[in-house]
C-alpha cells in the first residue's frame, strides 16, 4: 500500500467541525485501527439505535468483528449500514479556561454494509477471521490455545466490513489558549498523559503446577497498549 494513499471523502465521512485534526490518510486509518481491539458498533435493531463494543482485527482492507447483535439486525435488513468506532484517548490537554479544556486522542469511524462471515460454504474465511481477531489482541495466541471445533463454529457469526468508507481524526499537542486573555490569568496550563501497559499475567487460580506463562503472553508485559 503506498504511503500516500488517500481515504475516499463521502457526505458521512467529511470533517465538518475541527477540521484541522481530520486526516484522509489511510496509513493514519491503519495506525490507529492496529493501535487497539476494542470497538463500539452501532446498528439500528428493532427500529432502535444500539451502540455494543465488540473485538475486531483487522487484515488489509477488511475488518472483522464479533456482531451477534448486528447480524439479527442484518438478517431483517440485509442492505444496512453499520458504524463501527475506534478511539483511544492518550492524554487530557488542560487549558486555563474549562471551555478549552480537550482530549489528545485518536478516532476512526467506519461506515459499511458489513457481510457475514458464518461457517459453511464460509468456513475457511471464518477461521482467517477469528484468528486475526486473536492475533490482533493476543499475538501467538491461535497458535498456543486449542482452535474451535466444529460445533463452535457453527455458533460462531463474524462481520466483515470493508474499510472503504472512514474517517480519522487526531488531537495532539498542548492548549491552545496560550495567545489568548487567558495566558495572562497565571494559571498552570499542560496535558496529563494517558498511557495504557498490560500487567503482570495472572494464572488461572485452577491450573495445577507446572504451567509457566507462556512466552508470547510474557513478552507483554509492561508493553503498551497502543
Amino acid at each position: 500500500m503506498s504511503d500516500d494513499q488517500r481515504l475516499t471523502v463521502t457526505d458521512r465521512t467529511r470533517h465538518r467541525r475541527l477540521r484541522e485534526q481530520g486526516s484522509t490518510a489511510r496509513a493514519d486509518l491503519d495506525a490507529v485501527l492496529r493501535a487497539g481491539f476494542v470497538c463500539h458498533l452501532g446498528v439500528v435493531t428493532d427500529g432502535v439505535p444500539m451502540v455494543v463494543p465488540t473485538v475486531y482485527g483487522t487484515d488489509g482492507d477488511t475488518l472483522y468483528l464479533h456482531g451477534s447483535v448486528a447480524s439479527r439486525s442484518l438478517r431483517a435488513d440485509p442492505a444496512a449500514v453499520v458504524c463501527v468506532t475506534v478511539t483511544h484517548v492518550d492524554g487530557l490537554v488542560l487549558s486555563r479556561s474549562l471551555f478549552e479544556h480537550g482530549v489528545n486522542y485518536r478516532s476512526a469511524l467506519v461506515y459499511g454494509v458489513p457481510r457475514r462471515v458464518t461457517a459453511g460454504d464460509d468456513a475457511a474465511e471464518l477461521l482467517h477471521g477469528l484468528r486475526v481477531l486473536s492475533e490482533q489482541s493476543a499475538p501467538g495466541q491461535w497458535d498456543y490455545a486449542r482452535r474451535p471445533n466444529a460445533k463452535e463454529l457453527a455458533a460462531t457469526t463474524l462481520l466483515a466490513l470493508p474499510l472503504t468508507e472512514a474517517s480519522v481524526k487526531i488531537r495532539t499537542g498542548p492548549p491552545e489558549d496560550a495567545d489568548s486573555p487567558d495566558g495572562a490569568l497565571g494559571l498552570w496550563a499542560g496535558v496529563l498523559p494517558l498511557t495504557t501497559v498490560w500487567g503482570a499475567p495472572e494464572p488461572d487460580p485452577a491450573l495445577p503446577p507446572g504451567h509457566p506463562v507462556p512466552a508470547h503472553i510474557a513478552a507483554r508485559e509492561a508493553t503498551g497498549l497502543s
